[in-house]
């Protein structure tokens, strides 16, 4: 796999990176590109010269002091909250799925979801803006209700939007649209299979 180009949503480069710890073990790591500095500096100069701006016609500095501590909260929240330098997917065999996610400040977030919990895994579908976008989940079943989906877990969240397909739509004779799916960059394993 190391050969094939993976990009998001926003045309920004991933990586997925496959190993096999065992047979029974297996583990895909999708990860992003660092967090740019050119982009940072960009965002921080921009806000900056918009607070001097204000500051020159009102001369009030609590102008200028707020505008450093927007700067250095949007930061701090972004690579604590939002940039995900990371996400790993490892399935063990007949134990259950264990779900990662490694954010740029160091923080760390994982969850295991039971394999006796997991009705299924499947590629669901979505809208974002004019596009249809297609991500890996889990469905969950209660133990109560075993026929019953009661929660989706989409895996790779926040690259939830790196999922591509190559999807044509063609007219039938009976003027039917029939939709083909000629490529996607994830593969999942075929319901009985072994992982």
């Amino acid at each position: 796999m190391e050969d094939e180009a993976f990009s998001n949503i926003s045309g920004k480069a991933i990586s997925l990176d496959c190993q096999t710890h065992s047979s029974f073990c297996r583990e895909f790591t999708v990860s992003s590109p660092k967090m740019s500095i050119g982009k940072v500096m960009v965002y921080t100069c921009s806000v900056w010269l918009l607070a001097y701006a204000v500051f020159f016609f009102t001369e009030n500095t609590a102008v200028l002091s707020s505008a450093i501590l927007i700067t250095l909260t949007g930061m701090m929240l972004h690579i604590h909250f939002v940039k995900v330098d990371h996400e790993s997917l490892l399935v063990i065999g007949s134990l259950g799925i264990q779900v990662s996610s490694s954010y740029a400040s160091g923080r760390e977030v994982t969850t295991f979801i039971e394999m006796s919990r997991i009705k299924d895994i499947v590629i669901n579908e979505a809208v974002y803006l004019n596009q249809i976008i297609y991500y890996l989940c889990v469905l969950l079943k209660e133990p109560s209700e075993p026929n019953v989906v009661s929660s989706v877990v989409p895996l790779f969240q926040v690259n939830s939007k790196s999922v591509k397909a190559d999807i044509t739509f063609s007219r039938t004779k009976r003027n039917n649209v029939m939709m083909t799916v000629s490529s996607l960059s994830f593969r999942v394993p075929s319901r009985g299979s072994t992982v």
